[in-house]
């Protein structure tokens, strides 16, 4: 592993505030990628062509652009990649996970928030049906002078949002290494357990549904419903993430990381990987290193 930290943003949040909202008119990005406790939500306007990083998802964003973060050690930032625009509008909101306690979240009226920050913890990016719903009070709440009614302003932006299906997970499940069994059923935390200790094997269908009594017709059925792929798919998310893991924090070239992460040559480590990620894993790799910042 690599010895390298990245850089640790320290929000302006008060320990006093629920939230605080920032919002920025500017013609380049220039904050590295950065982690930091608190969750995000950042909208952003007129910056087509800009690229998005969070975690293993690297895409290049239309005009509008709104994401969720609540993960504090989920890397994420925007660079300007190909945007040309000299009028980039930001909103960023960053909250305390406090602000809305976990007794709160329990509430039935509140549950599909709770479900919005788990799904966030990958990082969710909001598509532009998602977008217009909320637009006319992100632009708002930058205005609010009112301390309460700002925490009403996103308390309905939050609702709004979590009850979109226009929504979309962008960090993959092996890369954000989460440990959260009592979100997931025991036999799905099972097959995911035994797929991020064997990834590195041969992985047989068969075996994966012995491990938790099923056939397998009945395991891929089942392996459909909760993930929304095939095994096989699921299967080679796992290896990529565990692989962009390495790429980013290990001196091992390329194919030797293909290899170490269950692909049994490197032109199909090449090929899947483009396919994913949209680039092959040493043009990643470099790009991922340049945005980089030690601390």
């Amino acid at each position: 592993m690599i010895g390298t930290e990245l850089f640790k943003e320290v929000s302006p949040l008060s320990s006093k505030d629920c939230f605080i909202v920032i919002e920025r008119l500017k013609s380049t990005f220039n904050f590295p990628i950065h982690v930091h406790p608190e969750y995000e939500l950042n909208f952003i306007e007129h910056a087509k062509g800009a690229q998005r990083i969070v975690g293993d998802s690297v895409e290049t964003i239309s005009d509008d652009e709104l994401v969720l973060v609540t993960n504090p050690t989920l890397e994420h930032a925007w660079v300007n990649h190909e945007c040309k625009s000299q009028a980039i509008h930001e909103i960023t909101i960053q909250f305390h996970r406090s602000s809305l306690p976990e007794e709160l979240l329990e509430r039935n009226q509140f549950q599909s928030i709770k479900t919005l920050f788990e799904r966030a913890q990958k990082g969710v990016a909001f598509g532009t049906q998602a977008i217009d719903k909320v637009r006319p009070l992100l632009k708002t709440i930058t205005c609010e002078t009112d301390g309460f009614y700002s925490v009403m302003k996103l308390l309905m932006i939050l609702h709004e949002l979590s009850l979109s299906e226009d929504i979309r997970e962008l960090a993959s499940h092996s890369f954000i290494r989460q440990e959260r069994a009592h979100d997931e059923d025991l036999r799905i935390r099972k097959v995911i357990d035994y797929l991020n200790k064997n990834y590195d094997k041969q992985v047989r269908l068969s075996d994966v549904a012995e491990l938790i009594n099923m056939s397998e017709p009945s395991f891929c059925r089942y392996i459909k419903q909760r993930t929304s792929k095939s095994f096989v798919d699921f299967l080679t998310d796992i290896r990529l993430g565990f692989a962009i893991r390495a790429l980013i924090d290990s001196p091992q070239s390329v194919a030797e990381i293909g290899y170490a992460c269950g692909f049994n040559n490197l032109s199909n480590f090449n090929r899947i990987f483009k396919k994913k990620k949209g680039m092959p894993p040493t043009e990643f790799r470099e790009n991922y290193r340049k945005k980089k910042v030690i601390v």
